[in-house]
């Protein structure tokens, strides 16, 4: 019997294997404010197509935005506590300067540069028995533990004279 339960324990962690592998969100770049300098920290930063700028800071003595030049993000009104995020989607590659309105006159601009995402690979491709695949590797530790499972009810069927 305790058999029986370790086959049936290792066949739902079998099912479940593929749920544990979570993607991973984009990277985020987080921009913050220089108070002393009245800057962006980073002034420049270079990200890819999907990933998201985070801007963010708190207990400034005085209130900052972030506003792209042509309209495309804005922080919203200057505050002293910021945490906003904007996500380049694909086909939003080139370059953006964004200001703090308030400050800048005083050359408060930063620059993000996002460069095209990298061309995925979602076409399916067909392999040597004529069936479609993704083009995805099926993930070594869920093809082991469902050969496990099959090898544990071999050795189980034959343990109690069945085989």
């Amino acid at each position: 019997m305790r058999a029986g339960s370790f086959l049936v324990i290792l066949l739902v962690l079998a099912c479940l294997q593929g749920d544990l592998y979570l993607e991973q969100d984009p990277d985020e770049t987080i921009i913050t404010v220089d108070s002393t300098n009245l800057r962006f920290s980073p002034s420049s930063v270079t990200v890819t197509e999907g990933d998201t700028v985070r801007f963010f800071w708190s207990g400034q003595a005085l209130p900052h935005n972030a506003v792209e030049r042509d309209g495309l993000f804005d922080s919203g009104e200057p505050e002293r506590n910021v945490d906003y995020s904007f996500t380049f989607e694909v086909g939003t590659n080139g370059t953006y300067e964004f200001v703090c309105e308030p400050h800048e006159s005083v050359g408060m601009i930063g620059q993000i540069t996002v460069e095209p995402a990298p061309p995925s690979n979602t076409t399916n491709e067909t392999n040597e028995t004529g069936l479609e695949s993704s083009g995805e590797d099926t993930p070594f530790p869920s093809a082991f533990a469902a050969l496990s499972v099959v090898a544990l009810a071999v050795m189980i069927r034959r343990s109690q004279g069945n085989g």
